[in-house]
C-alpha cells in the first residue's frame, strides 16, 4: 500500500472534455448524461489501473477566486457553462461519492491549485502521485515524484515526457503560459508572442522571464523572425508578462480540509450506485451492479485490509421469493383451485420455440401474489429428467380458466402465449394485461420493452437471461433440454417480475393524462386481434416468386452489363471501396459526404442524391433496390411459409416503433416496396385461397385529414369536406391558377409539398426533391402557408407545446416523449421539432387503424356469433388493411367495410377508404 501513487483527478477538466468529446446521451425525460458517463468511465478505468491507490476526485467550486482579484478580465471571454453540460455536475458528484470516492471543491480557489497542492505534499512526503488531467497547465507540477496522465487520450508525461512534448523542462511551463498567453482563460501573455515564439525564447535564453528581461539585448541574437524587435515589445509588456505568470501559476499552498492521510477510498454504496444508474439509465452498469461484477465497484480498494467485511454488508440482495415446482396431482389441484378463485393471474409459457406457429408447450409459469410462484413442467426430456404432470391433462383442466372471461390475465407478451395456447385449442378470454404494452405506452422511447429492460429500469433488478441457463448460438438449448434446477428459478423469476412490473406501471399510466385510455381501448384490445391475424396468415404464389426471381437476376446483370460500361471496367458493385475508387477517383464526381473514418461515402442518401446528376450512382441504386427485392422477397417468402397450414405467418409488433404504429418481421411486410414495377409485380405473389379474393382497403391520405383536423385550417377543412383532390387544390392555391386548370407536374409538386410539411421538409429539402432552386421552394413553402395560415399556426405551437411538455399527444392521448426538443445543438433539436410536428399525425393514423382492427376483428369473428361474412383479416400494412374474402360477397363486404374503418374516428373533416378487390393484392388496388 505503502508504494501505491496517490492518484488525483481533475475531474472539471475531465467533465468539460467528455462533454465536447463524447456523443451526447441523455435519459428517456430528457436529462443529458453523456458527460456523466464518460467521466464515470474514465474513473472506473483509473480503479482499475490503481485499485490500491488513495485517490481524490476535484472539481472547481462555484464563485470567484483569488485569480479574479488579480485580474478582474480572468476568464472573462469564456462561455457561460452549456445548458446540457450544467444540470450533469451534481449527477457526477453523486456517482462519485456513492463509488466512494473523496471529492473536494474547494472555495475561493481552482480545482488546478487543490491539485498543485496535495501534489507538494506528496513529493514533500517523498510519495509517487498521478496527475489525471487533459490540461497542459498542469504540466508545470511534474517532477520525480509527480507524472501526468491523461486518461481519455492514454498519454502519461514524466519530466523527459514533458520535455519531449513542450520541448522545455517542466520549470518554465509557467513561463511558457505567461509569454503566449491563454485564451481560454484571457490570460493576456505578451501580444505577437505565440507558441513558437515563446519557445525560442525559453530556449535561446536559457531560462525564464527572470532570464530574459535580465538580459533583453541577448534575444536580438538568437535569429527568429522577429528577434530584432522583441525587446522592445517585452519591455512594453514587461507588467503583463508577470502577471501573466502569476496567473498561469498553479498555487501549492491551499488550505485544505485534508491532508494525504484522508484521501483513502470508502466501501461503495451500491445502494446509492443502483438509484444512480437507474435514474441516469445506465443500464449495463446497472445490470453489472446487481451481477456484482461492476469493475467500478468491485476493484475499489481491492487490496485494503477490511475490504471483504465492508463489502458483505452492503451486498444487494433481491426480494425474497418463495418458488414452487409441480411435480404432483395434488400440488397441481391445490394452484388450480386457487386459479379458478382469482380475479386475475399471471402467466408464461416455456416452449421449444419462438415460432408461435410452432411451438410446443413445455411448462407454465403461474403466480398470484408478488413473491409466490410456481412453475409446471410438462415437456423436460432431458436425459434423467423427472416424472411430470401430462401436459394434456394440465392444459386441459387449465382451459377453462384460461377461457374463463371473469378472469384477468396477465403476462409480458401476451400475444405469443396465446397464439401458441391456440394451437392447443384454447382461447385465452378475459381482461388482458402486458405489462410491455403498459411499458410502451408510458412512454414508447423511454426503454426497449422486453421483460429484462423493464425489470432493470422500474425494479432495479438484473434478471436471469436465456443465454445464462441455455447457451448461445448454434450450440444453444432449447427449454426442453434445460434442467428443472435451471427452469424453475428461471420461469417462476419471468412471471414474479412480470406480475411486480404491472404494480409498478399500471398507477404511472393512470397518473399520465389519457394514457389509460389509450392502454385500455387500444393496445390491450388489440391483442388477440393480432394474435388471430397472425394466426390467419396469407396465401402465397410461390411459383409466381420464382419466376419473379429468375426475371431479377436477369435485370440485375444487365444493370451490372451497363455499370461496367460507365465505369470503363469490372468492378465489385456491391463493395463500398471499389465504388468510391471508381465513382470519385476514376470518374472524378464530387465527394459530397464522408463517412466517420474520412472516406468518401457510398451510403444510399449519397448516391440518390448523384443519381440527379450522374447515370453510374443512378444504376447502382436501381442494382442495389433489385438486389435486395431478390434476397428479401422473391428468394425468401417462399422459404417461409409454413408447411403445415401453407401459408405466410408473419408477427405483428406492437411496441416498437415510437409513433404508436405497428412494425412487423419475418417478413416485415411494411417495407415491400411499391414504387417500381419490379417492387408492386411482389404484391401479386399474396393471394387469395380458391373461392375467395383479396380485398384491400386504404385510408385515403389520412394524415393529411389529421393535418386539417388538428390545425383547424379552413382552407384544408373545406378542400375535404368538399371531397376536393387535396393535391390539386393545393396546386391551385400555390400555383395561382383555377383547380381545372392544374397540370400534372403542379399537382405532383403540391403532393410534395403537402407531404413534406407535415414530415418537416426545409425549402433546401423541397427543393433538392423537385429539383428546383432553394429560392423557388421557399417561394412555394411561403404561398402554401399564405393559403393555409392555420397549418403555419398549429406547427408554431405544437413546437411550443413541445418543448414547454416535452411531449406531443395524438387526439386520443397517446403521448411521444422529446428529450431533445431543448437540446442545445440546433440539429437535434430541430430534429426534434420536426418529429413534434409529425408525430401526433403518424399517431393518431395509427390509432385510428387500430380501432378499426378492433371494430372489424369483432364483427368478423364467428365465436361472437354475429358474423356477415365469410371473410379473415390477414395483413395490416400502413393505413392498409387486407382480407381475404368469398368471392360472393365481396362487392356487400367492400361497401361494409368502408363503412366500419370511416366510422373508426371522429374528425373534423371526413375519413375516406379506398376499397378494391382482387385475385391478388397486386389486382386489388
Amino acid at each position: 500500500m505503502a508504494d501505491a501513487p496517490i492518484v488525483l483527478v481533475d475531474g472539471s477538466s475531465y467533465l468539460y472534455r467528455a462533454f465536447h468529446a463524447l456523443p451526447p446521451l441523455s435519459t428517456s425525460d430528457g436529462q443529458p448524461t453523456g458527460a456523466v458517463r464518460g467521466v464515470l468511465a474514465m474513473l472506473k478505468s483509473l480503479i482499475k489501473q490503481y485499485p490500491d491507490s488513495p485517490m481524490a476526485v476535484v472539481f472547481d467550486a462555484k464563485g470567484k477566486t483569488f485569480r479574479d482579484e488579480i485580474y478582474t478580465d480572468y476568464k472573462a471571454h469564456r462561455p457561460p457553462m452549456p445548458d446540457d453540460l450544467r444540470p450533469q455536475v451534481e449527477p457526477l458528484h453523486e456517482c462519485v461519492r456513492a463509488l466512494g470516492l473523496p471529492l473536494l471543491c474547494i472555495e475561493g480557489v481552482e480545482a488546478d491549485d487543490v491539485i498543485g497542492t496535495l501534489a507538494r505534499l506528496a513529493t514533500e512526503a517523498g510519495r509517487d502521485a498521478v496527475i489525471s488531467t487533459g490540461d497542459k497547465d498542469m504540466a508545470q507540477l511534474v517532477n520525480a515524484h509527480i507524472t501526468l496522465v491523461n486518461t481519455m487520450k492514454g498519454e502519461t508525461l514524466d519530466v523527459a515526457g514533458v520535455e519531449a512534448k513542450f520541448g522545455i523542462p517542466p520549470s518554465l511551463i509557467i513561463d511558457y503560459l505567461a509569454l503566449m498567453g491563454d485564451k481560454i482563460d484571457n490570460i493576456p501573455g505578451v501580444p505577437g508572442i505565440g507558441e513558437k515564439t515563446a519557445l525560442g525564447l525559453l530556449q535561446g535564453v536559457g531560462g525564464g522571464l527572470d532570464a530574459i528581461y535580465a538580459d533583453l539585448d541577448k534575444i536580438t541574437t538568437l535569429g527568429f523572425r522577429g528577434a530584432k524587435t522583441m525587446p522592445k515589445k517585452l519591455e512594453a509588456h514587461r507588467e503583463q508578462a508577470y502577471l501573466s505568470y502569476q496567473l498561469a501559476t498553479i498555487k501549492t499552498d491551499c488550505e485544505l480540509p485534508v491532508g494525504l492521510e484522508d484521501l483513502h477510498l470508502a466501501a461503495p454504496d451500491r445502494e446509492a450506485l443502483k438509484a444512480l444508474y437507474t435514474r441516469l439509465e445506465f443500464k449495463n452498469w446497472l445490470a453489472e451492479l446487481l451481477e456484482g461484477r461492476d469493475e467500478g465497484v468491485d476493484d475499489v480498494g481491492a487490496g485494503q485490509a477490511g475490504r471483504s467485511e465492508i463489502t458483505e454488508e452492503v451486498t444487494l440482495t433481491k426480494p425474497a421469493r418463495h418458488d414452487q415446482t409441480l411435480l404432483t396431482q395434488a400440488e397441481f389441484d391445490a394452484w388450480l383451485a386457487r386459479l379458478k378463485n382469482a380475479e386475475r393471474f399471471c402467466f408464461d409459457l416455456e416452449t421449444t420455440s419462438l415460432d408461435y406457429m410452432e411451438a410446443e408447450i413445455v411448462g407454465i409459469g403461474l403466480s398470484l401474489e408478488p413473491g409466490e410462484a410456481a412453475y409446471i413442467p410438462v415437456g423436460h426430456d432431458y436425459l434423467d429428467a423427472p416424472a411430470q404432470l401430462d401436459r394434456a391433462a394440465v392444459l386441459a383442466a387449465l382451459k377453462p380458466v384460461w377461457e374463463n372471461a371473469r378472469i384477468g390475465k396477465i403476462g409480458q407478451n401476451l400475444k405469443y402465449d396465446i397464439s401458441v395456447l391456440a394451437r392447443y385449442d384454447i382461447r385465452v378470454a378475459g381482461a388482458l394485461t402486458d405489462t410491455m404494452l403498459e411499458s410502451y405506452v408510458l412512454n414508447s422511447t423511454a426503454t426497449r420493452h422486453d421483460m429484462d429492460s423493464l425489470a432493470l429500469k422500474y425494479l432495479g433488478e438484473k434478471t436471469i437471461s436465456f443465454e445464462e441457463i441455455a447457451g448461445k448460438g448454434v450450440k444453444q438449448l432449447t427449454f426442453n433440454q434445460i434442467s428443472l434446477e435451471q427452469a424453475v428459478p428461471y420461469a417462476c423469476e419471468d412471471v414474479d417480475i412480470t406480475l411486480r412490473l404491472h404494480r409498478e406501471l399500471r398507477p404511472r399510466v393512470e397518473a399520465a393524462g389519457r394514457l389509460a385510455e389509450v392502454l385500455d381501448n387500444i393496445e390491450r384490445p388489440l391483442i388477440p386481434v393480432l394474435s388471430s391475424m397472425e394466426r390467419n396468415g396469407v396465401a402465397l404464389d410461390a411459383g409466381r416468386l420464382h419466376a419473379q426471381s429468375q426475371e431479377l437476376e436477369i435485370r440485375i446483370r444487365e444493370l451490372e452489363t451497363e455499370a461496367f460500361d460507365l465505369a470503363g471496367r469490372e468492378f465489385n458493385l456491391g463493395s463500398p471501396k471499389q465504388l468510391a475508387e471508381i465513382l470519385f477517383d476514376e470518374l472524378k464526381i464530387p465527394v459530397i459526404k464522408k463517412t466517420p473514418k474520412g472516406a468518401p461515402s457510398t451510403a444510399e442518401a449519397v448516391l440518390e442524391e448523384l443519381a440527379l446528376d450522374y447515370p453510374l450512382p443512378k444504376l447502382i441504386m436501381a442494382h442495389r433496390g433489385m438486389t435486395k427485392l431478390k434476397s428479401t422477397y422473391t428468394d425468401k417468402l417462399p422459404r417461409l411459409v409454413n408447411p403445415a397450414t401453407g401459408r405466410l405467418h408473419t408477427s405483428y409488433h406492437q411496441a416498437v416503433t415510437a409513433t404508436g404504429r405497428l412494425s412487423s418481421s419475418d417478413p416485415n411486410l411494411q417495407n415491400i416496396p411499391i414504387r417500381t414495377d419490379e417492387g408492386r409485380k411482389i404484391r401479386q405473389a399474396f393471394v387469395a385461397r380458391e373461392g375467395y379474393r383479396i380485398v384491400a382497403a386504404d385510408y385515403s391520405q389520412i394524415e393529411l385529414r389529421i393535418m386539417a383536423h388538428l390545425s383547424g385550417d379552413r382552407g384544408l377543412l373545406e378542400a375535404f369536406a368538399n371531397d376536393q383532390d387535396i393535391h390539386a387544390a393545393t396546386a391551385a392555391e400555390v400555383f395561382g391558377v383555377a383547380l381545372d386548370k392544374v397540370i400534372p407536374d403542379q399537382r405532383r409538386s403540391a403532393k410534395a409539398i403537402n407531404f413534406g410539411l407535415i414530415y418537416g421538409m426545409s425549402a433546401w429539402g423541397l427543393g433538392r426533391q423537385l429539383r428546383i432552386e432553394r429560392n423557388q421552394a421557399q417561394t412555394y413553402i411561403d404561398r402554401y402557408f399564405d393559403r393555409y395560415p392555420g397549418v403555419a399556426r398549429y406547427m408554431e405551437r405544437i413546437r411550443a407545446q413541445a418543448a414547454e411538455d416535452g411531449f406531443v399527444e395524438t387526439v386520443f392521448g397517446r403521448r411521444l416523449y422529446l428529450p431533445e426538443i431543448k437540446a442545445q445543438n440546433h440539429a437535434r433539436r430541430q430534429a426534434a421539432e420536426r418529429t413534434a410536428i409529425n408525430a401526433p399525425m403518424q399517431g393518431t393514423a395509427a390509432d385510428i387503424i387500430k380501432r378499426a382492427m378492433i371494430d372489424v376483428h369483432d364483427w368478423l369473428d364467428p365465436a361472437q356469433g354475429r358474423a356477415e361474412f365469410d371473410a379473415w383479416m390477414v395483413m395490416q400494412v400502413h393505413d392498409e388493411l387486407v382480407f381475404e374474402v368469398k368471392q360472393e360477397q365481396v362487392d356487400d363486404f367492400i361497401g361494409a367495410i368502408r363503412q366500419r374503418m370511416q366510422n373508426a374516428a371522429e374528425l373534423d373533416v371526413p375519413l375516406i377508404v379506398d376499397a378494391n378487390s382482387g385475385a391478388n393484392w397486386d389486382e386489388a388496388h
